[in-house]
């Protein structure tokens, strides 16, 4: 299978069943949806931000047809001027390289420094949709085993209305 084993291995031992499929790379929303047809799942769209300072980091995760304006996500989070985190940033604190951001990335963030909002629509959904850390490829969860990954990461997370 496409993707990080270390990904794979912490879905295995948590025991949580996922959906497979393999793709093109998809690096963007528009090129994975036409892959998508027929793939059971909420899909999402999950963007690496940083703070001004450039000390803490952030993942946002939505659903994939929602635009996000930075501008109202700065004052819903509180957490300051946000920006896109660099390629650098992703592949330190995510393992990851652009156009494959996904919470599986955050298998790799050995410190637990990213912090994780995701919106509180999501909770609707029976299964979510992400890249297992390459966009080659996509996964589909149910919603309850997503919250015991989630759970299980140590990173802090936090349901939120975020637009």
């Amino acid at each position: 299978m496409i993707g990080q084993q270390q990904v794979y291995d912490r879905l295995a031992s948590l025991g949580i069943e996922f959906d497979y499929l393999e793709h093109p790379e998809a690096p963007t929303i528009e090129i994975a949806r036409q892959y998508w047809k027929g793939f059971a799942g909420t899909h999402c769209k999950n963007l690496f931000f940083r703070n001004h300072k450039g000390n803490k980091h952030y993942l946002v995760i939505v659903h994939c047809d929602q635009a996000l304006d930075i501008h109202s996500l700065e004052k819903v989070l509180g957490e300051g001027k946000l920006s896109f985190a660099s390629p650098e940033r992703m592949m330190k604190y995510l393992g990851l390289k652009p156009g494959s951001v996904s919470p599986f990335g955050l298998v790799n963030d050995q410190n637990k420094e990213v912090i994780v909002f995701l919106d509180d629509n999501l909770l609707n959904a029976s299964r979510l949709s992400f890249h297992p850390n390459d966009n080659r490829a996509s996964l589909s969860i149910a919603l309850d085993d997503f919250k015991k990954y989630m759970d299980s990461t140590g990173n802090h997370y936090e349901w939120r209305h975020l637009y």
